[in-house]
């Protein structure tokens, strides 16, 4: 190119003034419009309802089978956060698994959710075409989504979705349910197991206020104390090094991988080396390197690891799956104490170990102080066996709660009993819901049990038509004639069912059978606007425990309850609540003093209107006992739903005497009987199992006991498999629903039953009775 076009070029680039004058207005006016345009956006925007709140909506329609509102609000989800859904599901690549994963992609969850729901709807039209595209398009688009069910927990909806083509396709839904076949656990050979089965601590250290919360413990003898614990014990982890077993499984790569995937596995070799060597608190990492110990039967090791925590690690902590404070020194004396009784060869007791978190009722640990007393191991002595037990007749009563045939009584040694015309009464309960397979409170199409006849017999199904299937082979042989739960359950040794008065109405004449042939009575319960029943309020935000008509509403519905039941004489004791403390539909676990101040309001008049029976509240675990001590002085039973493991109950008994003095019942507690991994007859071991250390602990801690003294007895959750709780009420669900201390780390929602429904082609009148009905027959009966 030549000079002079160059130059010829650059100005023809230069505008003249009028022509760059317009640029320049014509440049600010759109600048301007581009602002005022993003304004308007982000207003309306502003103006949106989020996606949660459409999806509420929803649901709520969806519920009311109003169709149009149902895609009223999914649609307008649909299209204003479909675009924000695309980019979270493009940002994943695993499916989230912590509830702060799965929150932090809420758009993509509802948007999925949004679908679902649609589909669902096309199904109950039966426009199956329309149902099974949009089931396939969150298969396709959203893989990584979740749905929050009301009851607490996250569900996969891709994977929801492909069970409801299933049924679509075949008509039915078959899961299959084969036995599986377990995996061969390995065994862990200790390298070095340690000189001392019994560590004498003050040996190689020395002890610093004790009870008070300046404990500690100062090591004098580093080395000495490293080979009295042994391998994998603080502060012993050098010897691991060495470990042959350590060498060859890092070399067969069968370390690799999170330490959190070993808690189940069969490999007890390779989660034992991988959680000593776990980047966890030291706290949390010897309790799960102590229980693989104790899975492989090296008690005497695992009570040492045990034992470490309360002597180096008394506050440590972890957290659950709901976010709560799990606190890891108590937990770990509580394990040491189950231990020893199971293996009472061992000879040893722990004897003034405690534990104490002050402040530790909440979900702040901030502010947690903790005061320790670690101790001691002492030899058993046979004579402490042949003890004489005390004579209660010759005790004086310091309290006496109630004034009716049914009352509470508290002697002067500090132990409750519950008494039913004036004999002691240990509650061995259950909670009776027989469900219909295929039926779902979340479809609308939950029946009465106490109503129910579908065979036209005049008889209610469950409580008098079920039969045995002995064989299981799924049909009602010849030689399996129709019994019925009542019958059942008192074989099994049941005296107590625990219902709620809503939202079906009980049916006084099958109560009354109830109690008058099979001698089982019922404590009664309302659930104190849990889940906005009987407060009038919507499900979102639920029921507000300062609302003063909402109250009045609940009291209302605590009132009809007592009035109609008060004089039957199944009734066994009132109770308020169903785990409110939890939040889900209510607000007590944000204001708690609320929540239980009301509770106390409502168990005043009732015994305003019925002092013959004792009132009762159903809380969560240990959850703000503080504020339940300070808040419902006229609350005579604390009852809760706890769901600790396969040891018992923990510190519960003596936390509860501690804060409150008052007695105990729990009011739900369970296992499911299904384990991934596991064939039945294993599974269905372990669910007996928990169930019986359960019952131990219930037992031990009653009145007079080895225990507490204040524990009244327990519910069992429950009595028939639920196949709705995990949401297609056709599937009899294998999912994990939420991590807890299960068989298999994971709560099976529906299989807690101690009996099952089969392949649900005969429900509801074919049991399968499983081994925990009979380990029940032979500790209650």
């Amino acid at each position: 190119m030549t000079k002079s076009k160059i130059q010829n070029k650059s100005k023809a680039q230069i505008p003249n003034n009028k022509n760059f004058v317009l640029v320049f207005v014509i440049l600010i006016l759109n600048l301007f419009c581009h602002l005022c345009f993003s304004i308007c956006h982000l207003s309306a925007q502003q103006d949106n309802p989020s996606s949660g709140e459409l999806i509420t909506k929803a649901w709520q329609a969806h519920g009311k089978r109003d169709i149009e509102a149902t895609f009223k609000y999914t649609q307008e989800c649909i299209d204003l956060y479909r675009e924000t859904a695309d980019k979270q599901q493009a940002s994943l690549n695993s499916l989230p698994k912590t509830k702060d994963e799965i929150e932090a992609v809420q758009i993509l969850n509802d948007a999925a959710t949004a679908y679902f729901i649609q589909a669902e709807s096309y199904m109950r039209q039966e426009k199956l075409d329309e149902a099974k595209k949009l089931f396939q398009l969150i298969i396709d688009k959203y893989p990584y989504a979740h749905a929050w069910d009301p009851r607490g927990w996250f569900w996969q909806i891709a994977q929801a979705s492909q069970q409801s083509i299933t049924k679509l396709e075949t008509g039915s839904i078959e899961i299959d349910q084969a036995p599986k076949v377990s995996q061969l656990t390995s065994k862990i050979v200790l390298y070095d197991p340690g000189r001392e089965d019994v560590v004498d601590y003050p040996q190689y250290g020395k002890f610093k206020n004790i009870g008070t919360k300046e404990y500690k413990y100062v090591v004098s003898d580093q080395e000495g104390l490293i080979q009295a614990v042994g391998e994998g014990i603080y502060p012993s982890t050098i010897s691991l090094r060495w470990d042959p077993e350590f060498k060859k499984a890092k070399e067969e790569g069968r370390l690799s991988g999170s330490h959190w995937d070993f808690l189940q596995s069969p490999d007890l070799e390779a989660a034992f080396l991988k959680w000593t060597l776990a980047p966890e608190p030291q706290g949390v990492k010897l309790f799960y390197t102590a229980l693989m110990l104790e899975k492989s039967g090296l008690i005497k090791h695992a009570i040492k690891c045990y034992y470490a925590i309360v002597v180096h690690f008394p506050g440590s902590y972890g957290w659950t799956y709901w976010h709560t404070p799990w606190y890891v020194g108590q937990a770990a004396i509580s394990k040491i104490n189950f231990l020893l009784r199971r293996n009472p060869n061992l000879g040893y007791k722990l004897v003034d170990a405690h534990i104490k978190i002050q402040n530790g009722y909440d979900n702040d640990v901030s502010n947690d102080i903790v005061i320790t007393n670690p101790g001691r191991f002492l030899k058993v002595n046979i004579l402490e066996k042949l003890k004489p037990k005390i004579d209660k007749n010759l005790l004086s009563i310091k309290r006496r709660l109630g004034k009716g045939k049914v009352n509470l009584i508290q002697y002067e040694t500090g132990d409750w009993e519950l008494l039913v015309d004036k004999k002691p009464y240990i509650i061995r309960g259950v909670t009776y819901s027989p469900t219909k397979v295929g039926q779902s409170p979340d479809e609308g199409t939950l029946g009465n049990w106490m109503e129910e006849d579908f065979n036209s017999n005049g008889k209610a199904d469950g409580p008098y038509d079920s039969f045995v299937d002995k064989n299981r082979n799924n049909i009602q042989d010849k030689d399996e004639p129709a019994v019925g739960d009542f019958a059942l359950m008192k074989e099994m040794g049941v005296n107590t069912i625990r219902l709620y008065h809503h939202p079906q109405k009980p049916n006084k004449e099958l109560l009354s059978g109830l109690y008058n042939k099979y001698g089982i009575r019922v404590i009664m319960g309302d659930f104190l606007g849990k889940y906005a029943l009987g407060s009038g309020a919507a499900w979102n935000p639920g029921t507000d425990y300062n609302n003063e008509e909402q109250k009045k509403n609940m009291m209302k519905s605590v009132t009809d309850m007592v009035l109609e039941f008060k004089d039957e004489p199944f009734i066994l004791f009132w109770l308020l609540g169903n785990e409110n403390v939890y939040g889900y539909g209510c607000n007590a676990d944000k204001d708690p003093d609320a929540f239980f101040k009301f509770a106390n309001e409502a168990a005043k008049h009732i015994k305003s209107i019925d002092p013959e029976h004792p009132v009762a509240i159903c809380s969560g675990d240990i959850l703000f006992l503080d504020k339940f001590a300070h808040d419902a002085p006229d609350i005579d039973i604390f009852g809760t739903n706890a769901y600790r493991g396969e040891y018992g109950f923990g510190q519960i008994y003596n936390q509860v005497r501690e804060e409150v003095d008052k007695p105990v019942f729990i009011t739900e507690y369970g296992c499911p009987a299904y384990s991934d991994g596991k064939d039945r007859d294993e599974v269905e071991y372990l669910q007996s199992e928990y169930h019986r250390a359960a019952w131990e602990d219930i037992f031990r801690n009653s009145a007079f006991g080895a225990g507490e003294g204040n524990s009244l007895g327990g519910v069992v959750f429950e009595w028939i498999d639920e196949w709705w709780k995990a949401y297609e009420p056709l599937i009899h669900d294998t999912k994990g629903l939420w991590t807890g201390p299960f068989p298999d780390g994971f709560m099976h929602e529906e299989w807690l039953g101690v009996c099952g429904q089969g392949d649900g082609k005969m429900s509801p009148f074919l049991r399968q009775l499983r081994k925990s009905y009979y380990q029940y027959k032979k500790m209650w009966r």
